[in-house]
């Protein structure tokens, strides 16, 4: 069984983490919009089912995203300047 635990706080999500959202394993992105009304934007790893960027909202980061911490800083990105290139092992 994997050790997942519930995001507590918007404020800790960063680039070098794992999150699990939908039994998807994905990573952080960046946040946009306003303050009141901020998104936040995730991106599957290689090799997922999911394939699409995702948007949530504060709300359902804070029900729905999990992070692993035993895939802590596990995924590599090559940013070039066509494309960004990434691996999980």
């Amino acid at each position: 069984m994997i050790d997942k635990n519930l995001v507590g706080c918007v404020t800790l999500l960063t680039m070098s983490k794992t999150y699990l959202i939908d039994e998807t394993l994905y990573r952080y992105l960046t946040s946009s919009g306003s303050i009141k009304y901020t998104q936040y934007h995730f991106r599957p790893l290689p090799r997922q089912s999911k394939t699409a960027d995702l948007k949530l909202n504060r709300d359902k980061v804070l029900r729905k995203v999990y992070e692993i911490p035993s895939l802590y800083n596990q995924h590599l990105a090559t940013i070039t300047t066509t494309a960004i290139q990434q691996s999980l092992f």
